[in-house]
């Protein structure tokens, strides 16, 4: 039998958690503090640990260096109430198995658990070969709690120990060169320089110059030798943004830069060496362009170490709420406004908008209002928005069609997936119900998300967060059935 030990100083949280997962193979004992927690951990010696990362005045991080020290197979997942990009970052650069925020989404709980039990089974289970080894208001920072940032808040976590190019896609607005700049702080060339190039802002008669340095003599107006980025870079970061407007000619010398490490100044002849971390970012489909001759393969699959892909602001509305607010106190610093909150009803306009700008829209918006804006509250007026509510058409786009006889058909489907033994039988019939359920509501309200989510007394952003799910599972496979 398998064991999982809670260690947090809520008691809600650790009879919920022990309620939802103890099962006949799974026991789940609790603790309310770091000394308990660590006594039960000597005691029983669980293969799974949910830590608090506050347990009261005590840090959570501490109890994990100890469990890592006197027990390194056991798997660590973090919850917490107090959830930001630093400390996932940070929890994920410590080797933590995932990290979860509070109130915690049974769901999300139940899966990560699972997939950290499949994997201790991978640990112990016999192998057919034996091998022998010797918070400032005033910064930029990542901001949200859905699952879409805190995955790539993960995966920064995951990357920035590792010393890989880094590759980050996105739509333009959504935070690429942030990203690139949590990896580096995060990363062992932290206390080394760091460059950003946008390479689309320099001409291509600059460009080479700008990144590579020349020597004097080398074009008209060389009248001094001038060490480039690369150069200036050494032993650090470099960020090339917009790197899918570099023209091929560049292309070809970054290329070489990142098999050897070595290139020459415009106009010399010397051969130099430098060793820097490349991050290079676009929100263009290098994939498109690769096939049309205007991207190097061989440079694509060298700048791609690792992907990380931003959401748009669109597939994370339920983050609005808190970056708005965080945006709206940096503003009141920088321009002297006195606004202390956001209205409910500006809120709601603001989650409701498309945001094809994303977030640097959204910059954009809550500094003009706060502008314009009278009072300590921030209206709905002041807001510079398009506020009309989706279309009944737009939204029956999100959601698959439902049969007639579906509610009858549901009954059947429970009966059949139980005589099969349907893996992960419990999520895929919700998913199921919350099609069907959801539709209905839809249909009954004209199509309008708002109407909706009154009947079901869902809020706005869980509902279309629900939509999505509902959109992308029929769209990837057609039925929770595959």
């Amino acid at each position: 039998m398998e064991k999982l030990l809670v260690i947090d100083d809520e008691p809600g949280i650790r009879s919920t958690i022990t309620r939802v997962l103890e099962s006949e193979n799974l026991r789940v004992f609790s603790a309310a503090n770091a000394q308990a927690g660590l006594s039960l951990m000597a005691e029983e010696v669980p293969q799974i640990v949910l830590l608090d990362l506050r347990l009261g005045n005590e840090s959570g991080l501490e109890v994990f260096e100890s469990i890592r020290e006197r027990f390194p197979r056991t798997i660590v997942i973090f919850i917490t109430g107090h959830g930001t990009a630093d400390t996932a970052i940070e929890s994920m650069k410590l080797g933590a198995f995932d990290y979860l925020v509070k109130p915690l989404d049974l769901d999300q709980l139940t899966n990560a658990v699972d997939q950290a039990r499949r994997i201790c089974r991978q640990m112990h289970a016999p192998t057919a070969v034996e091998l022998t080894y010797p918070e400032d208001a005033g910064t930029d920072r990542l901001i949200g709690r859905s699952s879409a940032i805190q995955t790539v808040c993960k995966q920064i976590g995951r990357i920035a120990p590792q010393d890989v190019n880094v590759l980050v896609l996105g739509e333009s607005g959504t935070g690429k060169e942030l990203v690139a700049r949590a990896i580096y702080q995060h990363s062992r060339r932290a206390q080394a320089p760091f460059l950003a190039i946008n390479c689309a802002a320099i001409p291509e008669t600059l460009l080479e110059s700008e990144l590579f340095g020349h020597e004097r003599g080398a074009f008209t107006g060389a009248d001094a030798r001038r060490v480039g980025k690369f150069e200036q870079c050494h032993g650090g970061t470099i960020l090339l943004d917009e790197v899918g407007d570099m023209p091929l000619s560049i292309q070809a010398r970054i290329l070489r830069l990142l098999q050897d490490g070595q290139f020459q100044r415009v106009g010399g002849n010397q051969t130099l060496k430098v060793d820097v971390r490349v991050i290079a970012a676009t929100n263009q489909n290098l994939d498109q362009m690769i096939e049309q001759g205007r991207f190097r393969q061989d440079l694509y699959y060298r700048l791609r170490g690792v992907t990380i892909t931003l959401p748009p602001l669109r597939d994370r509305c339920e983050d609005i709420p808190e970056i708005a607010h965080a945006l709206m106190f940096r503003y009141n610093q920088q321009l002297g406004t006195q606004v202390q909150s956001i209205s409910p009803e500006a809120l709601e306009l603001l989650v409701n908008h498309r945001w094809p700008g994303n977030i640097r829209e959204l910059q954009s918006v809550i500094r003009e209002a706060l502008i314009i804006s009278m009072g300590t509250v921030l209206l709905p007026e002041f807001l510079p928005l398009d506020s009309r509510p989706d279309t009944a058409e737009d939204v029956r786009t999100e959601i698959a069609a439902i049969p007639q006889d579906a509610w009858q058909s549901l009954g059947k489907q429970v009966d059949e997936w139980l005589d099969q033994r349907i893996p992960d039988f419990y999520r895929r019939i919700l998913l199921e119900f919350d099609r069907l359920l959801i539709n209905s509501a839809m249909s009954r309200a004209g199509g309008l998300q708002t109407h909706a989510a009154e009947l079901l007394g869902l809020s706005r952003p869980t509902l279309r967060s629900k939509l999505r799910s509902l959109r992308l599972l029929h769209d990837g496979s057609g039925s929770p059935n595959s």
